[in-house]
């Protein structure tokens, strides 16, 4: 391969000629961890002083804390009250739960408990901003190759001196690098905002228009369709790498959404296609989950609308309602189920346990209070306009956040250069 001008091969990989790469000890003035106070002691707990856990350091700027101690409980524990704008990252956590090697940095003044470890960055060497900004992006990079344990890794203060870090010549360029990142940030964040108070708009007018009103009726599941189907019960035996996907409980989210990902299904011979007549699913078909393995048992009874260009099989523990389209809208229903009524009716119908079951006779058998057919597609057209405009602000959401990836792999190895 032949290198770009202007740059050399270093242990991370290509950087400019005029950067380097150095260890958080050569570039960091202090090193300082938080303390538990003495939990026998409860009244340490009662204060209102700001403490942070690693669970607290999400690659954010942190302007609370769940858990607040008082000033006596600073003194015993010998602990110091960080500044606003001060750099944590976790030296505890679980890779499972997203705490191996986050990090923060403080948008209040506050202490920390001993799993987060503050940096104070030489001044004139390396800026807070920057380096939060390559910590977002090696972090838990970092924390995979450097951690030390099995089921919950920790880094020690000697491992954290020794951590490397790119390090741009000058404070302009390392502050243009965190500007435009910082502004990527902003972006998504207010993106983020945005479609949680479009998401509170819908929540709200799905509770005013789907309330039962005067006129409605209540009806049996049973008598607004005109067939339900059971899936199939394929045999892990015969997957096979390529061939008709099989669609699960796992397409159905918690939200009443098709999940369809055809890297993450099984699929079945296309050879059995025709055989398996029954079993076909397409576009706009209403599925229903019979099974649900989630904690709170949050799926069983969930509906959704199958999404696809192509012909898809339906696997076991998942029902298909072919409806009466005189008598009830697919998108109407669809999110009826994701209402508290229905809810609660196929959470206290079905079997609970490690994996709760719901038969088709309760399916069946489920009320629902439902308008006139006219009533329900105008409440479904309203709705789905809302759920369209979510999506699209989700897709940008998700467009905005590989824009910044790209980004941060091209400002943070100098590979594009702002000064």
């Amino acid at each position: 391969m032949v290198m770009k001008e202007g740059y050399k091969q270093t242990e991370v990989g290509v950087i400019p000629m005029d950067w380097e790469v150095k260890e958080f000890v050569d570039v960091i003035d202090g090193f300082s961890s938080g303390q538990t106070p003495y939990r026998a002691i409860t009244d340490y707990y009662k204060g209102d002083i700001p403490w942070i856990t690693s669970g607290e350091l999400n690659y954010n700027v942190i302007t609370d804390t769940i858990e607040k101690i008082t000033i006596e409980g600073v003194k015993a524990a010998n602990l110091k009250i960080l500044p606003i704008g001060t750099f944590l990252f976790a030296i505890t956590g679980l890779e499972a739960a997203g705490t191996r090697g986050s990090c923060g940095i403080t948008g209040i003044k506050a202490t920390t408990n001993q799993s987060c470890m503050a940096l104070y960055p030489k001044k004139g060497v390396l800026t807070t901003p920057y380096l939060y900004h390559y910590y977002v992006r090696y972090g838990d990079e970092l924390a995979f190759k450097y951690c030390q344990g099995t089921k919950q890794q920790s880094y020690t203060g000697a491992i954290a001196k020794k951590l490397p870090i790119i390090v741009p010549p000058s404070i302009k360029e390392q502050t243009a690098i965190a500007t435009a990142l910082s502004d990527a940030d902003a972006l998504i964040t207010s993106l983020e905002k945005l479609i949680s108070k479009k998401r509170n708009i819908k929540q709200g007018a799905m509770q005013q228009l789907l309330q039962p009103k005067e006129g409605w009726e209540v009806k049996k599941l049973g008598d607004v369709i005109i067939n339900f189907q059971n899936g199939y019960g394929f045999s892990a035996i015969g997957y096979v790498k390529s061939g008709i996907p099989i669609i699960t409980m796992a397409q159905i989210g918690l939200n009443g959404s098709f999940n369809f990902d055809e890297t993450k299904v099984n699929f079945w011979k296309p050879e059995d296609f025709s055989v398996l007549k029954n079993f076909h699913i397409k576009n706009g078909d209403l599925i229903i989950a019979m099974t649900d393995v989630t904690p709170e048992k949050n799926l069983i009874g969930r509906m959704a609308i199958v999404k696809t260009n192509q012909t898809l099989l339906l696997n076991q523990r998942v029902g298909l309602l072919r409806l009466d389209n005189t008598k009830v809208n697919a998108y109407f229903l669809k999110t009826l189920s994701n209402m508290r009524s229905w809810r609660t009716y196929c959470i206290g119908s079905a079997s609970l346990g490690v994996q709760a079951n719901i038969g088709t006779k309760d399916i069946l058998n489920g009320e629902l209070s439902l308008p006139n057919i006219n009533e329900q597609n105008k409440i479904a057209e309203i709705l789905y306009d809302m759920d369209t405009e979510i999506t699209a602000l989700e897709q940008k959401l998700e467009k905005y956040k590989k824009v910044k990836l790209g980004m941060m792999q091209e400002l943070l190895t100098g590979k594009t250069r702002l000064v």
